[in-house]
């Protein structure tokens, strides 16, 4: 594998249904060579939401890059902002919603769980 720079500026979004806001797949196997994981990067608008639930096969991680949102986890909400982010492992569930004034931008990565 080589080393490969990935202009996210230039791929451009896709809208989701209504209320999942845009999103845009910036590492895999065609863009890069990844083999295992998938990277995505996600802008949620007033009203928007992201639900990540895993089974048993990937840990995903979540990582807010602008904006303000809250993030859901067993029912308990946290206020969230830029820096901030979430692991969800296998059988594990997490909710994310825009709250702040602009947009709010998140990395998405999915990753395959390996077993021991």
């Amino acid at each position: 594998m080589t080393t490969t720079f990935i202009d996210t500026n230039t791929i451009p979004p896709v809208a989701l249904p209504p209320g999942q806001g845009k999103y845009a797949e910036v590492l895999n196997r065609d863009r890069c060579g990844a083999k295992n994981v998938v990277g995505g990067l996600h802008w949620l608008n007033s009203g928007d939401s992201l639900s990540v639930a895993n089974d048993s096969s990937t840990h995903q991680v979540v990582y807010l890059m602008e904006g303000e949102g809250e993030i859901s986890l067993n029912g308990h909400g946290y206020h969230a902002a830029k820096g901030a982010g979430v692991y969800i492992g296998p059988a594990d569930r997490a909710d994310i919603r825009q709250t702040g004034d602009g947009t709010l931008k998140l990395f998405h990565l999915k990753v395959p769980h390996q077993p021991n």
